[in-house]
């Protein structure tokens, strides 16, 4: 059975292919909606668990309408 290879992120480098700082990401491990793991004094994570978490962040479509609803107000019409 061969095993597959792990690849290692830093949190650095995580935060980086995420667009967010490395607060926001330690936010996101602390929460437990995404897995890292501690190696000694080091936190790294899966690329694929990454990879994973950015599909599951995916926006569905129309779940964002309250955020643009026509409010009928003129100020939104100029």
């Amino acid at each position: 059975m061969a095993q597959e290879e792990i690849s290692w992120l830093s949190t650095r480098e995580a935060a980086g292919q995420l667009g967010i700082t490395t607060r926001t990401l330690y936010r996101l491990i602390d929460s437990g909606q995404l897995p890292a793991y501690k190696f000694g004094r080091v936190i790294r994570l899966k690329q694929h668990e990454v990879e994973a978490f950015v599909e599951a962040s995916r926006i569905v479509p129309g779940e964002l309408e309250h955020l643009y609803a026509d409010s009928g107000t003129a100020d939104d019409e100029a």
